[in-house]
């Protein structure tokens, strides 16, 4: 099995759990949490803010001394938008399952912007159409670079059956900007119907990092560096929702080379 895929566990709690230290790079952490009712995760930011995706169900939320009350509707990703929230740095949080409940934790260092406690509802999302014919998926960002946030980028993606994502193929492995940011990035995954399967390739121009993965619903992909192109197969629609983090919180990635005629074509 490639060494960046992270299988979820089966059953609940924290089936899934990347840390910097485990990924071997510096940004980005993602936890994966599944509750039944009446079950609750409880944990502190300490030295990093963290983004709360509730990826389906319903949960009441605490965080900063704050009843935030119980959030979450979809019970299923490819339907709506997420509830989420944003917490800081030094806060504690917890949340108590309403439903069953799947829950991403997504984070990264802190700068020590002393942001605060906030709700992010569904209709404060912006969704987009990206790409054209067979390369058209569905965009929904949560904690893009326009919201306030120290470095967390957190974004969720529907590729459709039969389409590609993430592609042409692009990186972002370089602090070059304005050409290029560096971001490490994790893709959690999910498929409808849930016994699909994808693919994703992460590789770089000289090929000392070539993987390509099946990625089944559940997965972890991390990114340390590299392309990272996705393709779902017909009959089975992709979803993933993706955590990024660099030095720098911007996007700016540059297309391989010779993908990129595709973008004209």
């Amino acid at each position: 099995m490639s060494k960046l895929l992270v299988k979820a566990k089966d059953g609940g709690g924290r089936v899934a759990n990347v840390t910097p230290q485990s990924a071997g790079w510096t940004y980005v952490g993602f936890d994966l949490h599944r509750l039944t009712p009446g079950e609750t995760v409880a944990e502190s930011s300490g030295s990093r803010e963290i983004c709360l995706v509730f990826v389906t169900g319903k949960g009441r939320v605490h965080a900063g001394g704050q009843d935030l009350g119980v959030l979450g509707e979809r019970m299923s990703p490819f339907e709506g938008k997420p509830w989420s929230v944003y917490v800081p740095q030094d806060t504690e949080w917890s949340v108590e399952a309403g439903t069953d409940l799947e829950l991403a934790v997504c984070s990264a260092p802190s700068l020590g912007g002393g942001l605060p406690v906030r709700v992010i509802a569904p209709k404060d999302l912006h969704e987009e159409l990206r790409g054209k014919g067979t390369n058209t998926r569905y965009v929904t960002n949560i904690l893009p670079e326009g919201e306030p946030a120290d470095s967390l980028l957190v974004v969720e993606v529907i590729t459709p059956g039969g389409h590609t994502s993430s592609y042409p193929p692009h990186k972002h492995d370089q602090d070059n900007l304005p050409a290029e940011s560096y971001l490490e990035e994790t893709y959690y995954h999910r498929l409808n119907p849930p016994q699909g399967f994808a693919f994703q390739r992460v590789y770089t121009d000289d090929r000392s990092l070539d993987e390509t993965m099946a990625v089944e619903d559940g997965d972890v992909v991390m990114v340390p560096k590299g392309y990272h192109p996705c393709a779902a197969c017909h009959g089975y629609d992709l979803w993933y929702l993706n955590v990024m983090a660099g030095p720098k919180r911007t996007w700016k990635f540059h297309n391989a080379a010779e993908h990129e005629w595709l973008l004209k074509a």
